[in-house]
């Protein structure tokens, strides 16, 4: 029986060697589970074909030439916001896993992970959650800027504070929808409201405000779910 398309994972890729796309087109063709919907060799090219692919997870190659990964990957949010984002790298360092996570990216993968590794981080990311590198987690979540109070006319609402705590335990946007019994949308939108209230884009920054402000029973070392 053939998997039905509509089901998979939407994935667009961005790299500048076709000879790259060409090999991760060709892993992830053998996992019925993902589906390759469109690649860009080059920025302007990624940002004029994002929005009819619709994809629901970008894996972006930090090291293209011209606008670079930070930058590409946040205008490419701008373009598809609803898109998880993965940094595809072949760089190990923990400031350039920093860098990105700044950037608002879902994930990082090095280049040299086994494909079972890859398709692992595009799910987890596609069904809200984040893949960073275990040894990088906690640089990951001490590397966002000091959150914000809510502001005194804007306050959490107990919901948010519930969907907050959720998040922060390393839960997936459908495994809190499914514990709070409401759609996997409105535990999107209290996720967007939050992020507005907060002037926190992330949800690694919105784990590290739970924690330290004691919404969350994790200790300050947890590690983001990977």
């Amino acid at each position: 029986m053939k998997s039905n398309p509509s089901k998979k994972v939407r994935v667009f890729l961005v790299d500048n060697h076709p000879i790259v796309r060409d090999g991760i087109r060709a892993c992830l063709s053998f996992k019925g589970s993902v589906a390759v919907v469109g690649e860009a060799g080059d920025e302007k090219e990624a940002l004029r074909r994002l929005k009819k692919a619709m994809p629901d997870v970008i894996l972006l190659d930090i090291s293209l030439p011209g606008l670079g990964g930070v930058e590409l990957a946040r205008r490419l949010r701008q373009r598809s916001p609803r898109s998880k984002i993965i940094a595809f790298s072949m760089h190990a360092g923990e400031e350039y896993v920093v860098r990105m996570a700044r950037s608002g990216v879902h994930g990082y993968v090095m280049k040299d992970m086994p494909t079972s590794v890859l398709v692992e981080a595009i799910h987890r990311v596609h069904e809200g959650g984040l893949y960073f590198p275990p040894d990088m987690c906690d640089a990951v979540l001490s590397s966002e800027d000091a959150p914000r109070t809510a502001d005194e006319k804007a306050p959490m609402t107990p919901r948010e504070r519930e969907v907050l705590a959720l998040l922060a335990e390393g839960m997936a946007n459908k495994q809190v929808a499914r514990r709070l019994g409401i759609s996997v949308r409105t535990v999107e939108t209290h996720r967007e409201h939050l992020s507005r209230k907060l002037g926190i884009p992330s949800v690694a920054g919105l784990t590290k405000y739970a924690v330290r402000h004691g919404l969350t029973s994790l200790g300050a070392s947890a590690p983001i779910e990977v």
